[in-house]
């Protein structure tokens, strides 16, 4: 059986449809449909049921698809190793990262990159965390930047950085702040602990954003639920909510606007911190170009601080 046909199956299956799975594919739709259905033929099995809505797999299909996947995988990496073998480091890499964490942190370390291997096409997808993780699974990116911990068990790390989380407060009163927290505004305990932020509104990114978890779980560690007043996708966002005295929130240090009059950033007792990594399949041949992302991410780190 050819890897061909297999990667047909699984285009199909992945798209739901054979009109996309035919134009991902770069093939002509009527000649992926009927090579899939001589496949089907040949086995003696149902692939897929199709009918007027999305195409699903039946119960062979997905057993066909449970079979397919590692040796597809296996055929690719075995593909990929080999060229780099002979031609030395490919010219493709795909790194995925969060929007604001890949704003912070990347834009130094694709310049010097660039500057070192040009021939490489970088292309950097900004998705969530979880969809990111999803797209490392399925072998669609390369590498990702990620904030441990993990929810996937067969993804590998390689460390980044490790920073503060710090509170984010209003600068000027509101009518929320009590005496203890408008102390604390003022320039009061260089440390304070989460749960003084106990009956404090809060500004709180959305689910599926890995930071979000990470201030549930620092506050349920402090014995409180925060009370979420405003939710959004963007920790500027938040903080500019902050600024206006909607309430308080929870931030990397790496976002820190240091500028600004209206945001007074304070540690935390116990100083809780978030490390970075970059994260890879571990059953996947890794690439020399991303290898070398991950070099130059090193490098850039013992000169001088990348974020």
């Amino acid at each position: 059986m050819e890897i061909r046909l297999l990667r047909y199956v699984m285009a199909v299956a992945e798209y739901r449809s054979f009109t996309q799975a035919a134009r991902h594919l770069h093939i002509a739709q009527p000649s992926l449909s009927q090579q899939i259905a001589q496949l089907e033929h040949t086995l003696g099995m149902r692939l897929f049921v199709r009918g007027p809505g999305p195409v699903t797999l039946t119960a062979d299909g997905r057993y066909f698809i449970q079979k397919a996947a590692p040796i597809v995988q296996l055929h690719e990496d075995m593909a990929r190793a080999l060229h780099e073998r002979q031609m030395g480091m490919g010219t493709e890499l795909v790194i995925g990262s969060p929007a604001i964490t890949g704003g912070h942190l990347l834009p130094p370390v694709l310049s010097e990159y660039r500057a070192r291997f040009p021939r490489v096409h970088v292309q950097w997808v900004e998705e969530v965390p979880e969809t990111l993780e999803n797209l490392l699974v399925h072998g669609t990116i390369d590498l990702a930047v990620l904030a441990l911990p993990l929810q996937t068990n067969h993804l590998v790390t390689r460390p980044i950085l490790t920073e503060p989380i710090l509170a984010v407060l209003p600068a000027h009163l509101a009518a929320w702040m009590d005496t203890a927290l408008q102390r604390i505004v003022a320039g009061g305990p260089e440390h304070f602990p989460l749960s003084q932020l106990t009956t404090a509104p809060f500004v709180l990114l959305k689910a599926g954003y890995g930071f979000r978890g990470t201030v549930l779980s620092l506050c349920a560690q402090s014995g409180f639920k925060p009370h979420t007043v405003y939710e959004t996708s963007n920790i500027e966002v938040a903080q500019a909510l902050v600024a206006q005295g909607h309430g308080v929130t929870l931030a990397p240090a790496m976002v820190r606007q240091a500028s600004s009059p209206r945001l007074v950033y304070r540690r935390l007792t116990g100083d809780p911190t978030r490390t970075l990594v970059f994260a890879y399949r571990a059953d996947r041949y890794l690439s020399r170009t991303a290898t070398a992302f991950m070099d130059v991410m090193d490098s850039l780190a013992t000169s001088e601080p990348v974020a």
